[in-house]
């Protein structure tokens, strides 16, 4: 009975030993870093894989394997997953390795569907032809809807009764995981607009010279493009609001520019003359539509225009511009800053 007895304790302890040793090396497998490509391994950028439809946890482990991120057999680390972090949820997606992430973390995310969120930055002042070679380059984004025409992309994103998509669509940077189809970011960039709009709408000034908020959204995108220094939107929006309630022309030059096909970068007096509803030193009125995607801060301004009886401004030649109330004095600045005659 003793040597029985001794017997079985030794096959508990081996057993004991044995499950133990297998612990250690199971966790080991699991808590052990994945491997960074030495391109990244000086930087805090993530490295990125993309787990394809389908999936299960040996091709996934085999795929982490094959492109260097995960060391030592593949078969033990399908062991130690199955014992001790058992899940056959895997969704599909481009995901983050980042760096000193261990197995275990990394197929956290895979079976928790915590996919890379990508970014795109569709910046204030561009045009929506300009947006749509950002778009174009945006890594992982379904870029078809960006081959229909205009007219079908306002209809896609709810905005049927608009001419254009310029300026209805706020500038911001959007997230997105890989595959989202540009129809999903362009339409949170709309109803941001939107929603910004009808607030700057409702809290303005009550004697504007606009009818409609879209007439906002158009002055806005003017001012957008005559200054790119914030402190001074308000007083440019006061110049054109002036102008506006004594019925002159606006006389801007982003908006002629807006109107002419093909523009090299020299604005003529052939194009002041020129007959395009966008011609401002021709149309007594606004621009059709807006001429850019405004900011917020222009937006802003043109809700909440500074009070001033200024006219007329000109660029100062440091980013800047004069500001007068008269032409006399309009025509000295222009003088001084544009022709250096003091």
């Amino acid at each position: 009975m003793v040597a029985i007895r001794n017997i079985a304790l030794v096959l508990v302890c081996g057993t004991l030993i044995v499950a133990g040793a297998g612990y250690w090396w199971a966790q080991k497998t699991l808590q052990q870093p994945l491997v960074m490509p030495a391109a990244l391994m000086s930087t805090d950028e993530p490295a990125l894989i993309e787990i394809p439809a389908g999936s299960h946890l040996r091709s996934v482990l085999q795929l982490l394997h094959e492109q260097g991120y995960l060391q030592g057999s593949v078969q033990h680390a399908y062991y130690a997953l199955r014992v001790f972090t058992p899940s056959d949820s895997i969704q599909a997606g481009v995901y983050a390795i980042e760096p000193n992430s261990s197995l275990t973390q990394f197929w956290s995310q895979v079976t928790a569907g915590r996919a890379h969120l990508f970014q795109v930055t569709l910046i204030e002042g561009h045009t929506w032809s300009q947006w749509v070679e950002v778009l174009r380059r945006a890594p992982y984004l379904d870029h078809s809807l960006l081959e229909q025409s205009e007219a079908n992309i306002l209809s896609e994103l709810g905005l049927a009764e608009y001419a254009r998509l310029e300026g209805l669509l706020l500038p911001e940077t959007y997230t997105y995981k890989a595959y989202t189809s540009a129809t999903t970011v362009l339409r949170k960039a709309a109803a941001a607009m939107d929603t910004q709009l009808a607030e700057l709408w409702a809290n303005r000034d009550r004697d504007l010279p606009y009818a409609t908020p879209y007439e906002l959204l158009i002055m806005a995108s003017i001012i957008e493009k005559e200054t790119g220094i914030k402190a001074e939107r308000d007083r440019v929006s006061s110049v054109f609001v002036n102008r506006l309630r004594l019925g002159m022309r606006l006389q801007s030059d982003p908006t002629t520019i807006y109107g002419i096909e093909n523009f090299d970068g020299n604005l003529t007096r052939a194009h002041l003359r020129a007959e395009t509803p966008y011609n401002t030193y021709r149309i007594p009125a606004l621009p059709p539509t807006p001429i850019a995607m405004p900011s917020t801060a222009s937006l802003v301004a043109a809700a909440n225009p500074e009070t001033t009886d200024y006219l007329y401004f000109v660029a100062d030649g440091s980013g800047g511009h004069v500001f007068s109330r008269t032409l006399t004095e309009h025509n000295r600045a222009v003088n001084r800053y544009q022709r250096g005659i003091n």
